[in-house]
Formats: C-alpha cells, structure tokens, sequence
C-alpha cells in the first residue's frame, strides 16, 4: 500500500485541515492494538467529499484506518458530536452489520484541537457523482434497489436491543424537526438566498402525526454507501452517522431524496448533483417511494409522500446554509462552498412546485 494507490477521494490534505500526525498516532498506540500496523506514523490524506465533519485516510504499512473530526468555525450546537457518532457504530457491530468497526475514541481535545474517532476502512468501492464502475442498465437498476433496501434494513433494527432507545425522544419528531430547521436555517441566513417563508408556513400547516419510530440514517445517499469489490451492485457499509437518530421512517426516506437528481431534471439542478443518480436503471424519486413502500407495507397517497419530500428539501437547504455561513463569513476558504447559495434557491423552486401541484 502506498500513496499511490490511495482510495478514490483521498487527496492532500488541506492546510486549514491539518493536524499534529505525530500526536495522533502516540495517542492510537497507546489506545488501540497497533502492533500488526506496522511502524511509523501514518501518511494522511484527506477524503474531498462531505462538506461537514473531515475525513482522512491514515495510512499505515499494514492497516488503513480512518480519522473523523469536527470542522473549524461556528457549529450549530449540538452538531459534530464525535462521541455520540462513535458510540452509535460501535453499538450496530451487531445488530446492523453495514456500520464500520470502530478503533478508538478520543474525547481529549489537546491531542489535535478536538474531539475525534478512529475506525477501520472498509474495503471497497464508493459511488461519488459519477458511478465509476463499468455497469450496464440491469446492474445498475439492481445497486439502486439494493441501496433502497439497505435503507429498509435499517429502518428494521430493534434500537431497544442495540441500546439505542436512549437516542429518541417520544413522539412529535416531525414537529420537532420543523421547529428545529426553521430555527436553524433562519439563524444562518444569508441576503443571497430565499427566506422560505411560504415553504416553512406549508410544512406547519400540514405536517402529518408520525409515522413510526425507527433507527434512522438522516444523511442517507449512495456516495455513503460502500460496495462490495466483489459485486459492486451489493452495499458492504453504511458511512457517516453524524446524523443518526431515533424517528419517523419516511422523515429519513424524504431526506435522502432530496439528494436523488434524475436524468430529467433541469441542468441547473445537475449542477448539484452528488451522486450517480441520472444514470440509466437508477429508480426515480417515485419508484425509490414505491419500492420502499412496498418493502415496508406503509400506504401512502402521492399528497401525504409531498409533505416528506418538501421538508427534505427544507432540510438539506438549511445544510447547505450552515455550511455555507462558514464560507461566507471566511470562516472556511473551501472553494466548493463558494456557490451553495444557489443550492437553496434550487432547492426552493422544487420545494414550491411540489407544494402547487399538490394543491
């Protein structure tokens, strides 16, 4: 193993994002077995996609491991617990087995400047924008209903027997979520985006009872999906549970759709397009909602599926927003946050089109 053939995505780290790698491992050794990695420290690099907590490669001799910690700048309070992230995998090394082992834990902020965790790479194949695998249309239509199902599987782990019932809190959670986005996005706004009032005063007037109570994912998308080297139509691992909670399925579904761009979606909308979801056999919104209903044996009528899929939109608006509030007050120099501003409006055109047609 070597630079070379670092994974894909892994690229020099930035200097913003630099740590102390020599404390790092005098801290791993002491905390974990580092006795088959083999000697030395680590070369880092730097993982490119995800736009909240940083992701390096720590590449050792024999071991490839993988280091997450908190962005510099402002954080909405209760955002980037590294903890609560750590503790939530390493209580699925059972009851879901998509979710990576964990190595160790660091709550000590003096080693680099903040909290951060350790665990193993998980060998395989991460869809990025573009698939990067040669797959034909049948394969493709078979990775995007497995991913689906991924999501269905998860959805069914019994949180009291993983010891994850801690992690809800009762009933109300579209309520909650509502509140606690419109708070959010508004205290990060920005003069360059829209004030989604309308949109904000449409999911409080109709915001549903919820629907179930769950383990969700809340950042669910296939570029946090690793497939298997040996049938890359099949998910081996779950990434990035900074967001993972205990609440109502179809909240967790409506957000992971508002990252799927189709094929027929306006080219502007193509611009922010994260994952391979245009591509020939990928499902569309709709058939994702069918399939996932179908697995699930949830009824839903097309009006009920639109107040979902609008406060997913609200949501990853308000994402957007926080992330780009760093860059705007130069708080990150991160140049692919420099046009997030027009996600929003993206985001709010869709949002209002749905809210029309559904009359």
């Amino acid at each position: 193993m070597g630079e070379l053939d670092s994974p894909d995505g892994a690229r020099a780290v930035r200097d913003e994002d630099a740590f102390d790698v020599a404390a790092v491992d005098a801290w791993l050794r002491a905390h974990a077995d580092g006795v088959t990695w083999g000697d030395g420290v680590p070369h880092v690099r730097q993982f490119s996609g995800g736009a909240s907590n940083l992701t390096y490669l720590l590449r050792y001799p024999a071991r490839d491991l993988i280091l997450r910690r908190p962005p510099a700048g402002t954080k909405a309070k209760g955002a980037h617990d590294m903890g609560r992230e750590y503790r939530i995998q390493a209580a699925l090394a059972t009851a879901f087995p998509y979710a990576p082992p964990m190595v160790a834990l660091c709550d000590d902020a003096s080693v680099l400047g903040s909290e951060f965790y350790v665990m193993d790479r998980v060998e395989g194949h991460i869809p990025r924008k573009e698939l990067g695998l040669d797959l034909d249309e049948s394969d493709v239509r078979r990775l995007c209903t497995n991913v689906v199902d991924l999501l269905v599987d998860l959805h069914a782990v019994d949180v009291d027997a993983a010891g994850l019932g801690e992690l809800g809190r009762g009933s109300g959670y579209v309520g909650r979520q509502v509140e606690g986005w419109t708070r959010r996005f508004r205290a990060a706004r920005t003069w360059n985006v829209p004030s989604w009032d309308r949109v904000i005063a449409w999911l409080e007037e109709n915001q549903p009872q919820d629907r179930g109570t769950c383990l969700i994912h809340n950042d669910f998308r296939l570029d946090n999906v690793v497939l298997s080297e040996d049938d890359p139509t099949r998910p081996v691992a779950l990434l990035d549970w900074e967001l993972a909670t205990v609440g109502d399925p179809l909240m967790d579904l409506g957000c992971s759709l508002a990252y799927w761009v189709e094929a027929g979606d306006t080219r502007l909308a193509q611009r922010f397009r994260l994952q391979p979801t245009h591509l020939p056999g990928m499902l569309t919104r709709r058939e994702v909602v069918e399939h996932y209903c179908e697995r699930t044996g949830i009824e839903l009528t097309d009006r009920q599926w639109t107040f979902y899929e609008v406060h997913g939109l609200f949501r990853l608006a308000g994402i957007l927003q926080q992330i780009y509030y760093r860059y705007h007050h130069k708080q990150t120099t991160n140049p692919k946050f420099r046009s997030y501003w027009v996600g929003s409006h993206v985001l709010h055109r869709r949002a209002t089109k749905l809210i029309r047609q559904a009359g």
